[in-house]
């Protein structure tokens, strides 16, 4: 039976119930926790993530996936510590976001080194948690072209994907052709990649969708919510409007098992202010009723967000 890993331990896949396959239970750079401004005791990150998360699972919601990488402030003690109080399933990623939040003694590691980090994370587990890895995350890097780094990350996932059956997450759907040679390269297939980002308001004009999807892989439209409207819009916001007009057209062309779909958010931002108005919480507030106005019927809603995911995560030898 497809199981996914969970940081509670692992589960069938058909009981992750609705899945938002790219959050953030608390994401900052590296070395962030040494900002006197911003930083958070770890009571008052429990005391602002919590509600977000108890409402998730009021509002029907199952599982999270924590997009957090190696270096940016992931906590798997602390994820488990929530699983168990608000009973929303949160699977872990092991990987970067970016060769540019890898700190040095990662960035100088060989592929081999790094694919054997990142196995061990999924089939033994994350330090000495016992909690394993269930997702692999890699990224560009700022500049929006992949780093030598970049890719050297990018082929230990994939040969870590191969060894483990773990899927893979990216930060950003940008500078993809070079990601798809080298996932080709080392035998994966391209639907265990879920390229993300493709609707932020700074990428979504360069990034090739539609030719991923042709390429066989998933296509991730995760930053839903990041909006202009909003009081203080971060720099990757991007009108309400036009991201959902972007996200129809790409289902309409691709189909929608090409797609998975999250809001990107921050429970608590670690060493940065994050940004207010913004929760996970949006996807069934805002996202889900514009979906039902554009005539979606409740199957297809629970493609996106149900069945997709589910097969998506579930580990495949």
């Amino acid at each position: 039976m497809p199981h996914v890993n969970t940081v509670l331990g692992s589960i069938p896949a058909q009981e992750l119930g609705f899945v938002s396959v790219h959050e953030h239970i608390g994401y900052g750079m590296p070395g962030s926790e040494l900002d006197d401004r911003w930083w958070k005791t770890p009571e008052q990150r429990y005391e602002e993530t919590v509600p977000k998360l108890r409402a998730f699972h009021d509002h029907g919601g199952g599982t999270i996936v924590d997009a957090t990488g190696i270096c940016n402030g992931r906590d798997v003690d602390y994820y488990r510590s929530l699983s168990a109080k608000t009973g929303v399933h949160i699977v872990a990623c092991t990987g970067f976001v970016g060769g540019d939040t890898a700190l040095a003694h990662f960035a100088r590691a060989t592929t081999d080194y790094l694919a054997g980090v990142f196995v061990h994370e999924i089939s033994v587990g994350i330090g000495d948690t016992g909690a394993k890895a269930g997702v692999i995350k890699v990224g560009v890097s700022r500049g929006g072209r992949m780093t030598d780094l970049d890719k050297r990350i990018y082929r230990a996932a994939a040969r870590a994907a191969v060894t483990t059956g773990a899927p893979i997450l990216t930060h950003l759907a940008i500078d993809a052709e070079p990601a798809v040679d080298i996932f080709r390269e080392e035998g994966l297939a391209l639907d265990r990649v879920l390229f993300g980002h493709a609707d932020d308001g700074v990428n979504a004009d360069h990034t090739r969708d539609t030719w991923i999807a042709e390429q066989g892989g998933r296509v991730g439209f995760d930053t839903f919510g990041y909006e202009t409207e909003l009081p203080d819009p971060p720099f990757w916001a991007r009108p309400r409007q036009e991201r959902l007009d972007h996200f129809l057209r790409f289902v309409e062309v691709a189909g929608i098992d090409k797609v998975l779909a999250a809001a990107d958010a921050n429970c608590s931002a670690l060493g940065w202010p994050g940004v207010k108005g913004h929760s996970v919480n949006y996807l069934f507030e805002q996202l889900i009723p514009d979906l039902r106005r554009a005539g979606w019927e409740q199957s297809k809603i629970d493609t996106l967000f149900i069945d997709a995911p589910a097969d998506f995560l579930a580990i495949k030898y």
